[in-house]
């Protein structure tokens, strides 16, 4: 008799979450869906890899644009580029999408890090890339406006993924706002039965921000204790949800350990990871169980709790949403992803207008 064995993230998926690969590079995506991925995202920096493994391509596609459109400056050809490249991979999901009945298959492209404050701004961005691909998924930032053009996108129609969020208060000031707009969609006569909003919470950057907080405080921290920060958000956020009945689903990002993965396993939500990570945890030998129910130690959660901003990050009243811009941990994700956003230009110009130097 033949027997075959299920990969770690084979079993994940068979408990009952959703896999999806943070790249759309069309190997990554495929050694994804081989374990069972039904998604993918991309951003500014993950585009960024894209144009860094395959120069070939896009240097040639750069420069058929700049040479068709005589008019269009660089950021206009990288838009276009970006939009390409998201498209390209939605494409690979497609049979995914279309094999679900289009209850997954979906790749998130997200809106320009630069409009996190204009909400008309990312509405109508947001409104195009829905309209590029069936299977496109949309990221807004959980910021101020970012909430504002989330509930206006969902009435309208667009499958939202709430980005640059880290917090219990921003999860579920999202699921809010798209339970409004739900309701608005019904009350209006439309469906929602095709909308399947997620929620991110970068599990990863909040570990990062209190370990940073730590340092620069002095506070001392036992050794791993800053790795079940966002664990501890996640899981409180997920409990909220279910007993409040939020139709938008949770998504874990960011991963730095096993933690982000195995702690949140049995979950009905989403684990989106790099490529790098889905083969660690292949080969890995954690045990493969549910313990997404599992309390993080209370010790955890004290010592957690001198770090003032866990204590933001981790009660239900900890920010306002007025706070949301500012705090640490969105501050840092936002200036990544804007200086990824320039760097992305920058690759780009060199593409269309080599160094004389340097020239390939």
């Amino acid at each position: 008799m033949v027997t075959t064995t299920r990969t770690p993230l084979q079993q994940t998926v068979d408990l009952g979450s959703d896999l999806w690969n943070d790249s759309s590079l069309p190997a990554d995506l495929a050694y994804a869906i081989e374990n069972g991925a039904v998604g993918a995202t991309s951003n500014p920096p993950i585009t960024l890899e894209v144009l860094r493994a395959e120069p070939e391509i896009w240097r040639e596609r750069a420069r058929e644009l700049f040479a068709s459109y005589p008019t269009w400056t660089e950021r206009e050809v990288t838009q276009q580029i970006y939009e390409e490249i998201a498209v390209r991979g939605s494409q690979v999901l497609l049979p995914v999408f279309e094999r679900t009945g289009s209850a997954a298959g979906r790749l998130s492209i997200q809106t320009n890090p630069l409009l996190y404050r204009d909400r008309a701004a990312m509405l109508e961005q947001g409104l195009r890339f829905a309209g590029l691909a069936p299977n496109l998924q949309v990221k807004f930032p959980a910021t101020r406006a970012g909430l504002e053009a989330i509930e206006e996108a969902t009435f309208r129609g667009v499958n939202i993924n709430a980005t640059v969020s880290f917090t219990v208060p921003q999860a579920v000031a999202v699921g809010e706002a798209v339970e409004r707009a739900l309701r608005r969609r019904a009350g209006a006569g439309q469906s929602t039965d095709d909308l399947h909003p997620v929620c991110t919470i970068m599990v990863g950057r909040l570990d990062d921000w209190l370990k940073a907080l730590a340092e620069r405080d002095g506070i001392s921290l036992t050794p791993g204790v800053a790795d079940w920060a966002g664990v501890a958000a996640f899981k409180r956020a997920y409990a909220i949800y279910r007993e409040r009945g939020y139709r938008t689903r949770l998504l874990a990002a960011a991963y730095r350990n096993h933690l982000h993965w195995s702690q949140l396993v049995g979950g009905n939500v989403v684990m989106s990871m790099t490529h790098a990570w889905q083969v660690r945890f292949n080969a890995s030998t954690v045990r493969v169980r549910p313990r997404i129910d599992d309390a993080v130690a209370p010790e955890i959660l004290d010592e957690l709790a001198t770090v003032p901003d866990f204590r933001r990050a981790y009660e239900l009243d900890g920010l306002a949403i007025e706070e949301f811009d500012t705090f640490g941990a969105t501050v840092r994700t936002l200036r990544q992803f804007i200086a990824a956003t320039h760097d992305l230009e920058a690759a780009v110009r060199d593409f269309i207008l080599p160094n004389p130097d340097l020239r390939a």
